[in-house]
Formats: structure tokens, C-alpha cells, sequence
């Protein structure tokens, strides 16, 4: 039985080099009180030197940029095949006139590394969403020929004013007609004021646990209220972190949109696709949810055919030293093996078979 890990993230050295370059986040920087210990800065705020140490990014070492510390965590976690893509926050960052340059480095960067590991690494490519609508189409056509690409991972910002903007139909068109699934990720969260005053006191707690679920709940239901998946009926999407809280939620959503009076006078609901047929023909659900709970709501709303295991690595590292296996990792397991008590055909499915049937894998 193959496993296969589709949510596990890499920052190769020539994107690292770029957040070295900078002083302004996202960069990597050190502290004064902690100058021994380099830190990712990726998120609004993280480099308030007055909050405490934890809540200052994250310790970066070579677990995030050297591919053999990511063949040997798959090693020790018995995890056949990885499909590798950028962390957040990507190149939305980029002046429009860097960002299609970049792109192609860091996707080709990213290519040659699977090359490295023939038939253990596979990738999502990584798309230059601050550069013109060409540019980013022309991107898209080119990911489709090499070897290793087998989607892109997006944000939820898309070219800046969310993914329901019309803007970005050129770019689903492509993705669309070229069969890359795009791996949706969030990053921004939400407003750091809902967390309350004392939120650096909890460090990473609030905006991790709900910021990035109801960021991806969010951004999906806006796609759904824009039509996205009825002009656009054969582009699939992979959520990550089993889709925020979009299962516990899909009938609120579906409900309040059949009883929005807006909507109705506007024609908006008309011949419209209910979220349950987009979350069974056009979504597809990582396993990073950690309990059996969440995962059981995943299979609910979109089916265990369309669910892939995930271990977000190399994010939740153990805090403990000397630890071989991490916690965040043997969660996912055992809430599979849970969910799937006394039925172990549709665990293997998720485990690694469905992967390989929908992202097209040769392991």
C-alpha cells in the first residue's frame, strides 16, 4: 500500500535566497534576544519585536529547504511518495515586473528537485499571481509540460481581491483546459483584531487553529456565490486542512444562500450548482485535520474517494527534543484508521490510492 503525503511544503534555496534579501516581511530576520535562532517572517505582525519570542515567526532550519531532510522525514514516517509545493505566502508579494521571472526559477528549482528522488517526489507549482493575466497563463502552459507538475497552489487573495474576482477567469480557463488541479492554501487569516488584546500571549494558537480554516471557508464560499464552478464546470480544487470548516458549514451556506432575497431578485440563484454537487464532483479534501471528528465530516461532504492524506511538514514540528516521530503526523494516522475502523479499502484509498488516480502519479 503506497502513502502518499500531497500536503507538504518545501522553500527551495533560490526562494529562501529572496527572503534573506529582504527586511521587510516576508523575510527571514533574527532578534536581538535570540540571535542565534533565524526566524520565517511570513505573517502581518510577526516581527513586533516588543511580543513575545514565540509569536516572532518561526525558527527556520534546513527541515524547510533541504530536500534530504524532506526524503528522510518520508523515510521515518514510511511515506512512499511526496507531492512538494511553495508555503505561503508564495510570490504575491512580487512587483509585477519580478513575479514571472521568479516564478519559472522557483518552479524549475522545484522540478529539478524531484528529479533528484525519481518516483518520490512530485510537485504544485507555484503561479506569479502579482504579474499581468498573461504572464500568468503563459506560466500555466509551460507548468503543464514538465515532468514533476501536477497542479498549482494558490492563495486565497488570487490577483489581490479574492478568488471569487473576475479577473482571474482567464487564469481558471487555463488551469482548467491544461487539467492542473489548484491546491488552495491559506495564509492572511483573518483580521488580527477578532483575536483580542492578549492574542501574542497564545502565540500561534488563534490565527492557525481559525484564522486559516475560516480563511479557506471563506474564500471557497465566495467562488461558490461568483458562479466560479458554473462557468468553469471541470475545474477541481484541493483544500487544505480538509477544507477549513467548509463540511460543518456547506448546509448553513447552501441554506442562507436559498433564503437571501438579494440573491434571488438578482437572478443569482437561478440554474445555479449546490455546494453538496461542487463538494462531490469539483473539490477535493487534504486529511490534515488531525481528529477523526473533522476527518468523518470530510467524508461526508465529499466522499472518501476524494480525500488525500497530508502531513503539512515542516510546520508542527515536536517541541520535544530528540522525538523521531511527529505528533502531527501519527494525529493524521490514527485519525484515518479511526474513521475507517474494521474497513480498510477506503483508508488505503485515502492513504495513497486516491492520490495517485487523481493527481495522475507514478510511484
Amino acid at each position: 500500500m503506497p502513502v502518499i503525503d500531497v500536503h507538504t511544503h518545501i522553500y527551495p534555496p533560490t526562494y529562501v535566497d529572496l527572503l534573506r534579501s529582504r527586511t521587510t516581511v516576508p523575510y527571514v530576520r533574527t532578534f536581538p534576544d535570540v540571535p542565534d535562532s533565524s526566524r520565517l517572517i511570513i505573517l502581518p505582525g510577526e516581527d513586533d519585536p516588543s511580543a513575545l519570542s514565540t509569536s516572532r515567526g518561526r525558527p527556520i532550519g534546513p527541515e524547510y529547504f533541504d530536500i534530504a531532510q524532506k526524503i528522510a522525514f518520508m523515510d521515518a514516517h514510511k511515506i512512499d511518495v511526496s507531492v512538494i509545493s511553495l508555503a505561503n505566502p508564495w510570490l504575491d508579494f512580487l512587483p509585477a515586473n519580478e513575479a514571472g521571472d521568479t516564478a519559472r526559477k522557483i518552479n524549475d528549482d522545484v522540478d529539478g528537485l524531484c528529479a533528484r528522488y525519481p518516483g518520490r517526489l512530485y510537485a504544485f507549482g507555484t503561479l506569479p499571481l502579482s504579474a499581468p493575466v498573461e504572464t500568468v497563463v503563459k506560466e500555466i502552459e509551460r507548468l503543464a509540460g514538465l515532468k514533476h507538475i501536477r497542479g498549482v497552489i494558490m492563495g486565497t487573495s488570487g490577483l489581490g481581491n479574492g478568488l471569487d474576482d473576475p479577473a482571474l477567469d482567464p487564469i481558471y480557463a487555463a488551469l482548467e483546459k491544461h487539467e492542473q488541479l489548484i491546491f488552495l492554501h491559506p495564509h492572511y487569516g483573518l483580521p488580527s483584531s477578532v483575536y483580542g488584546p492578549r492574542a501574542n500571549e497564545y502565540g500561534h494558537v488563534l490565527p492557525l487553529a481559525l484564522g486559516f480554516p475560516l480563511e479557506t471557508t471563506i474564500a471557497v464560499t465566495r467562488m461558490l456565490l461568483s458562479q466560479v464552478w458554473d462557468r468553469f464546470t471541470k475545474l477541481n480544487v484541493l483544500l487544505a486542512h480538509s477544507g477549513g470548516t467548509l463540511p460543518f458549514l456547506a448546509g448553513r451556506i447552501e441554506s442562507c444562500i436559498n433564503h437571501d432575497g438579494h440573491l434571488k431578485k438578482a437572478g443569482n440563484t437561478e440554474g445555479r450548482r449546490d455546494i453538496w454537487d461542487i463538494l462531490k464532483t469539483n473539490i477535493y479534501l487534504d486529511a490534515v485535520i488531525y481528529s477523526n471528528v473533522g476527518l468523518k465530516a470530510a467524508i461526508d461532504a465529499s466522499g472518501a474517494d476524494r480525500l488525500l492524506f497530508g502531513t503539512d511538514h515542516p510546520f508542527f514540528p515536536p517541541l520535544e527534543e530528540h522525538v523521531g516521530e511527529w505528533h502531527s503526523v501519527s494525529a493524521n494516522y490514527s485519525a484515518i484508521s479511526s474513521a475507517f475502523k474494521g474497513n480498510e479499502e477506503p483508508a488505503k484509498d485515502v492513504l495513497g490510492n486516491n492520490a495517485i488516480r487523481i493527481l495522475k502519479l507514478h510511484p
